[in-house]
């Protein structure tokens, strides 16, 4: 009877291993034949604008620094900074005592020139001593000159005073400029191009230029100047461009981003939501699908235009990428399409 009993109850424990061995399998096999569900975009080539943007500080057109040549004491500063200035106009009147110390001297040399030039007429005084008179009077002149420019401080552009380091009395030390005027009509921007379009820029090009500050509003530059050589580090050249800046909103250290076309390209247009970044690399990938199953696409990207990317290469005209569903996709793996 006992014995009955035991093999009846191995029996129904040998049954319920069974059931649930094979309840396993079934889940298994189930999870097995379960593909990745996929949705697809078709794409294809079409013409694309080569615009590439460079960021750059904006600068003057010409800097000048306004001092005289020695120490010397400040007597009047006849501007402040943001004054806009004419050329040639009076910024800075220094101390005049050594000015007018040279003048003496430059006059009382004349009037001993003279003499000795009348005696030399007459065979009073040797050629010598004429040409060595002569020789001093020219000397003192210039020093003169010379003085006369570093006592009073002309504007040498029209521009705006951007700097004053200075006050009246202050005693010139060659520190710093006692003034610096700037040139901001036009203004210029450099920039560093890279040298696969080194035969596409010329001097003339046209423009566009958004300065942060201002925000999406466009203003239009030049190309004023291309360098003739390239980096060899960098593997750019740099250009110079210009914005006439007659409304004078641009000003010198403001960041802006300068926009060049280089023409148009027919290039495979991709959704941005098919651009996968590989993790830990700057490689990006996209799949594409064909006869059932996904391939893994390393891809150049060109232009970011709203929700769509340019591609300069990995995907062919006409082909149908990946744009959901890509976290669980391998190379070469089978797919369903959800439509």
């Amino acid at each position: 009877m006992m014995k009955t009993k035991f093999q009846l109850m191995a029996l129904a424990a040998i049954s319920v291993l069974s059931a649930c061995s094979g309840g396993k399998a079934e889940t298994t096999a189930a999870k097995v034949e379960e593909k990745s569900k996929v949705k697809l975009a078709l794409v294809t080539e079409r013409p694309v604008d080569q615009i590439r943007e460079y960021t750059a500080t904006v600068e003057a057109e010409v800097t000048n620094n306004i001092a005289p040549s020695s120490p010397v004491r400040i007597e009047t500063i006849y501007v402040e900074v943001g004054d806009r200035v004419r050329k040639g106009q009076k910024l800075v009147q220094m101390d005049a005592a050594n000015l007018k110390q040279l003048k003496l001297q430059l006059d009382n040399h004349y009037t001993e020139f003279q003499r000795i030039e009348e005696l030399y007429k007459i065979g009073g005084v040797s050629k010598s001593e004429w040409e060595a008179s002569k020789m001093t009077l020219d000397v003192r002149e210039t020093a003169f000159k010379n003085m006369l420019d570093n006592t009073a401080l002309l504007s040498p552009i029209d521009g705006v005073i951007t700097a004053r380091n200075y006050d009246n009395g202050d005693m010139y030390s060659g520190a710093a400029p006692v003034l610096t005027v700037e040139q901001i009509m036009p203004v210029k921007l450099m920039i560093n191009v890279s040298e696969t379009y080194f035969t596409q820029v010329k001097k003339g090009q046209s423009v566009k230029i958004k300065v942060d500050v201002y925000g999406e509003e466009e203003f239009e530059g030049a190309v004023n100047l291309v360098y003739p050589t390239i980096n060899p580090t960098t593997r750019t050249f740099p250009v110079e461009v210009r914005v006439a800046n007659k409304d004078m909103r641009v000003r010198p250290g403001m960041f802006a981003r300068v926009t060049l076309n280089f023409g148009t390209l027919n290039h495979v247009v991709v959704p941005d939501l098919s651009v996968v970044k590989q993790s830990g690399s700057g490689e990006r990938y996209v799949f594409v699908y064909k006869d059932g199953k996904v391939y893994r696409k390393v891809v150049e990207l060109g232009r970011r235009m709203g929700e769509e990317y340019e591609l300069i290469s990995g995907v062919d005209n006409n082909s149908q990428v990946v744009i959901a569903g890509q976290s669980r996709l391998l190379d070469g793996l089978d797919v369903d399409v959800e439509r």
